[in-house]
């Protein structure tokens, strides 16, 4: 079987870059990265600079266009399809003879319209944790239109919520991974004889990229796949941090985590960083606000008066820790930016885009030209690079096993 990849929502390449770091001849032949709200395309530039871009079967440049006016059919034939697609709402607004119709813009529809032409025997996505209680008015609601769509087109699926920091990485940030495989494939074939704890404690893929000690009680359910329609207005689900799907019926569980040791946020800091990142004392009173305990009072749409509260924050960040989760606002005067006491002058200051990108586990300036807002712009939107090359050596075996 080809080690082919097409790479949607690539961002910086961080999936790309996650499977290239295991040297073991993966090839990306497609991929896709386009933001609407930018004129100035940063992240495309930067996945360009480091992988040049790629031609669909016609022989055109279009992985900067959107995606929704993209010709599936164009894209080349691929192994694996991966991404990290946005949570949205993946409500199904009608369905008709045309099939399902979920609303404009939702990316996920995407990613449904290529499983069904180009069907790619594996894919893996990923998505924040609160993929799977969203919305939270029918919670497990979207996260069962996806599993749905990918048992209508034949593919079982297993999920896992990560926290990078319990595998070694230098951010504790929480994601939901998700591996679906065709039905068609040997790995169905071999997955299918193990019992169900069996998959998810130890023989299913996310238990061997992602060690567990221990699983707690498995519920289940059946989804009716063939009426996306009726689970997208009355399903829902009390999705737990791992799972697995077969033939639309659900078994999902907590999980006892086997963590490794982490690495520290001091480990990754810079020396002699430049004066442009420390504090002022205006900056330093602003953070002090932001990051303290509150108790606001407000008043609901419907009149209703109640406080909103904000617990105390470490400022500045512990260093003997990994950092926390790293937003788009990184790097602004932002409750969540990490502010750090610089180990060599004890003073105040930001981390540096270099140590932005060391937390989500990419090169020393893999960013360099962009702007510095964007460079903590596109890192607070990128994944932890060392979970994919993870779940990529598992991968790996899976396929050597495929021909």
């Amino acid at each position: 079987m080809d080690k082919t990849i097409c790479e949607l929502f690539a961002g910086v390449g961080g999936f790309r870059l996650g499977f290239e770091n295991l040297d073991t001849n993966w090839q990306t032949v497609w991929f896709s990265q386009y933001e609407p709200s930018k004129k100035k395309q940063d992240a495309h530039q930067c996945y360009i600079s480091h992988f040049g871009d790629s031609i669909d079967i016609n022989k055109e440049y279009h992985t900067n266009d959107d995606i929704s006016i993209i010709d599936k059919e164009t894209i080349p034939n691929h192994t694996l399809l991966v991404g990290g697609f946005p949570c949205q709402d993946y409500s199904v607004a009608n369905s008709s003879s045309r099939g399902i119709e979920g609303k404009k813009g939702v990316l996920w529809w995407q990613i449904y319209e290529i499983l069904k032409i180009k069907k790619p025997s594996f894919c893996i996505f990923e998505n924040v944790d609160r993929l799977l209680i969203s919305p939270s008015r029918q919670r497990g609601r979207d996260f069962g239109i996806i599993l749905a769509c990918f048992a209508e087109q034949n593919y079982s699926v297993e999920w896992r919520v990560i926290n990078a920091a319990e595998y070694g990485a230098a951010q504790k940030r929480k994601r939901t991974f998700i591996f679906a495989y065709r039905n068609d494939t040997n790995y169905r074939k071999k997955i299918e004889k193990y019992t169900i704890e069996e998959i998810l404690k130890k023989q299913g893929f996310m238990a061997n990229a992602f060690s567990i000690k221990n699983i707690e009680k498995i519920s289940e359910k059946k989804i009716e796949y063939s009426d996306i329609l009726n689970i997208s207005n009355n399903f829902s689900f009390n999705f737990k941090d791992t799972g697995y799907m077969c033939n639309g019926k659900i078994y999902t569980c907590k999980v006892e985590v086997e963590s490794i040791e982490y690495i520290k946020l001091e480990e990754i800091l810079e020396k002699n960083v430049e004066e442009e990142y420390y504090l002022t004392e205006s900056q330093i009173k602003k953070f002090k606000y932001l990051k303290g305990d509150k108790k606001i009072p407000r008043v609901s749409k419907d009149g209703h008066s109640y406080f909103y509260r904000e617990g105390q924050m470490y400022f500045p960040d512990r260093i003997d820790l990994p950092g926390r989760t790293m937003l788009t606002s990184e790097g602004t005067i932002n409750r969540s930016t990490h502010v750090i006491e610089d180990p060599s002058t004890k003073q105040l200051r930001f981390i540096t885009p270099i140590e932005a990108e060391r937390l989500q586990g990419f090169k020393d300036d893999w960013t360099k030209g962009m702007n510095k807002r964007m460079r903590y712009f596109c890192m607070g939107n990128a994944l932890v690079v060392p979970m994919i090359t993870r779940m990529g050596k598992v991968l790996d075996k899976i396929i050597e096993e495929e021909d």
